[in-house]
């Protein structure tokens, strides 16, 4: 993790010089000469191009993969940047306080500009006000700032749960039409699944001519849980051609049990898109995975400060995280959460 220190560049203004003349001679008239556009801009000195800047990222918990691969990818886009940007990333380690400290740390060292990934909204409204009062420009990554009072912030970017489970749905809807898909849902109670759900419900609205959801099991995002589940599932006679599993971890739990039962070639849709997937998507274990590149959040969000800070420009207030369906026999097209540059291609265009 680099710590680098912030670095502060003065504008140095000269003072514009106004050149007049005038005859002594009482009999003459006052006259006053226009001078001419081009002698003026000669005259005028312009403040010093800022070439230099430091941006620092408050880290929910590095500990944590999808938050570690982000953090990455901002300081990859921080090095393709046309202007040279230091970066400072601090980690909060989970504790309300240490975000705290960790913004009261950039503040100190002055930063040009800030992104958080924050542990909730509440508290990221927090830390957004506290660079406000400070005068730093914030942008926030992982979180749709959906409360009352968020502060001033660039923009936000997030993954969207319910547009995952509505493009898993759809995908299934296209590649094998009159799917019989069984949904090994995450837990209930904590909002995320529930979130899927939605998405899910939206795409049998709108596909339930060639998909339907044969049954809906909670796996709890866990591998012991999910192969319960699909195993009673399996016992129970109820039909099903396709599933639809919340996670990997799930995924793996499904297929096992598939496995076991000699119904392997069901075929297995997952999210996420992280290392572990793209293993599984090469063994086979996994048919496809609705991607969703944390790397590209990560980038995004730099993106959002640095265009704000640096460009001057006014990003999206947010942007939904991309999800790309990528099939088995389709590997090109996975963007790894550790391949910066694919991601910091993808998002501009370079």
């Amino acid at each position: 993790m680099k710590r680098m220190t912030a670095v502060l560049l003065s504008a140095v203004m000269a003072c514009s010089l106004m050149a007049c003349g005038g005859k002594s001679e009482p009999e003459a008239p006052s006259v006053t000469e226009e001078v001419p556009a081009a002698e003026t801009e000669a005259q005028e000195s312009d403040a010093e191009a800022k070439d230099s800047y430091t941006f620092g990222y408050i880290a929910y918990d590095m500990t944590d993969i999808w938050n570690e691969y982000s953090a990455k990818a901002f300081e990859y886009a921080a090095t393709q940047a046309d202007v040279n940007v230091e970066t400072v990333v601090l980690d909060s380690k989970n504790s309300l306080e240490d975000s705290v400290t960790a913004m009261e740390s950039l503040i100190q060292q002055g930063v040009d500009g800030i992104s958080i990934f924050p542990i909730s909204t509440e508290q990221g409204a927090q830390l957004v006000k506290m660079a406000n009062e400070a005068g730093i420009p914030v942008t926030v990554e992982n979180f749709k700032m959906d409360v009352a009072d968020p502060g001033d912030y660039i923009a936000s970017v997030a993954c969207e749960y319910d547009q995952i489970g509505y493009e898993a749905i759809k995908y299934i809807s296209e590649v094998h039409p009159g799917a019989k898909v069984f949904f090994c849902a995450g837990q209930q109670g904590a909002g995320v699944y529930e979130k899927y759900q939605e998405g899910v419900d939206r795409a049998i609205e709108e596909f339930g001519d060639k998909v339907e959801i044969a049954a809906t099991l909670h796996g709890d995002w866990l591998t012991d849980k999910a192969y319960n589940v699909t195993t009673d599932l399996i016992a129970s006679g109820e039909e099903f051609d396709y599933v639809f599993a919340n996670n990997g971890m799930m995924a793996q739990g499904c297929y096992q049990a598939l496995q076991d039962a000699g119904m392997e070639n069901i075929p297995i849709v997952s999210t996420g898109g992280s290392p572990d997937d793209y293993k599984m998507l090469q063994d086979g274990i996994e048919a496809a995975n609705m991607t969703a590149p944390v790397s590209i959040q990560g980038v995004q969000t730099f993106q959002n400060l640095y265009d704000a800070v640096v460009e001057g420009k006014t990003p999206e207030q947010f942007i939904s995280l991309p999800i790309i369906p990528v099939s088995a026999d389709k590997l090109d097209e996975f963007i790894a959460w550790d391949d910066y540059e694919a991601a910091y291609e993808f998002v501009s265009g370079k």
